[in-house]
């Protein structure tokens, strides 16, 4: 079928049509060449998301269609889709299994990522069912290097991580956290009392916390994590009434770095997550250590939602 063949496209919203968003979906995309509508679902300071409706033989499908710009957004959706593959591949259904990334020929540095869509339930998902997810996916992920570290580069919001392998969990944090401080500067001007803050994490706070998990015969298993758990990449399918999980900024870490971003309540967990998640997964050794550690991972999760939105 030709672009000639196909009835106009009904851009909903408002959304102004200077991306030709119709005309690329048509003309680039095999699974979208049939009439469709495309309904805005809003924007980002780093990506475009829309609603993509396609008329199959016995009901319409939905897709769900990120677009993001530059060089920083292909690669951002190119790890959002490795990372949506990777957690798909051991939860099934507890993420929407990710279909095609990639870049617009008729739209120069312009960039997609394509997955089923879903209708959300109003409500969050129930912390016992989420929590069994969270922790099938931590204790069945395995790295491929056996190594702490992703085989690319993931983004939270228009933010690179620094995801090289390494050995010990120790050493990948250090680099993340210092990675984390570097885009807060770089993003945000000078930052005095933050430099100083580094030098004391890194060289005593870090150490005192972090390695004696991998000491004196302990070791940790990295596993698989989203990487941003937050009410914003949370929801529940209206249709089966299972939780879902999207938007991920992956890597293989302690599976409790996951958790970090849990302790602040603007990220909508409260304890009983926590309690469910620990009902099938104990919390590591020293645990007279835990609390602390959950507080170190929330301030580097603190440290990107900083750098991410600097000024405010």
């Amino acid at each position: 079928m030709s672009q000639s063949d196909c009835q106009p496209i009904n851009v909903e919203d408002g959304i102004p049509t200077e991306m030709a968003i119709d005309h690329v979906v048509l003309s680039e995309l095999a699974l979208f060449r049939r009439p469709l509508k495309v309904v805005s679902l809003g924007s980002s300071a780093w990506a475009q998301r829309y609603r993509i409706d396609v008329e199959a033989q016995e009901q319409a499908e939905s897709y769900f269609m990120k677009i993001s710009f530059g060089d920083h957004g292909r690669e951002a959706l190119k790890g959002e889709y490795e990372a949506t593959l990777a957690i798909h591949s051991i939860v099934g259904s507890f993420t929407p299994k990710p279909i095609e990334w990639g870049s617009f020929k008729a739209l120069s540095g312009t960039h997609y990522y394509l997955c089923r869509f879903y209708d959300f339930a109003e409500h969050a998902p129930k912390p016992a069912e989420f929590c069994q997810k969270v922790a099938f996916l931590h204790s069945r992920s395995n790295s491929p290097t056996s190594k702490f570290g992703f085989h690319l580069v993931t983004y939270n919001g228009d933010l690179p991580q620094e995801n090289g392998y390494t050995d010990t969990w120790e050493e990948f944090f250090t680099i993340g956290f210092r990675h984390m401080v570097n885009m807060n500067i770089e993003r945000g001007g000078p930052w005095p009392e933050l430099e100083d803050l580094d030098t004391a994490m890194i060289d005593k706070v870090i150490p005192r916390l972090l390695r004696p998990m991998e000491t004196g015969g302990r070791s940790i298993k990295p596993s698989l994590v989203h990487g941003d758990l937050w009410c914003g990449n949370v929801a529940v399918d209206s249709a089966t009434g299972r939780p879902l999980i999207y938007d991920p900024a992956s890597f293989y870490a302690h599976n409790e770095y996951e958790l970090g971003n849990w302790r602040s309540e603007r990220n909508g967990f409260d304890r009983s997550f926590f309690d469910a998640y620990h009902s099938i997964i104990p919390k590591t050794a020293p645990t007279e250590d835990y609390d602390d550690r959950i507080a170190l991972y929330s301030m580097r999760f603190n440290l990107q939602a900083a750098a991410l939105f600097p000024g405010y």
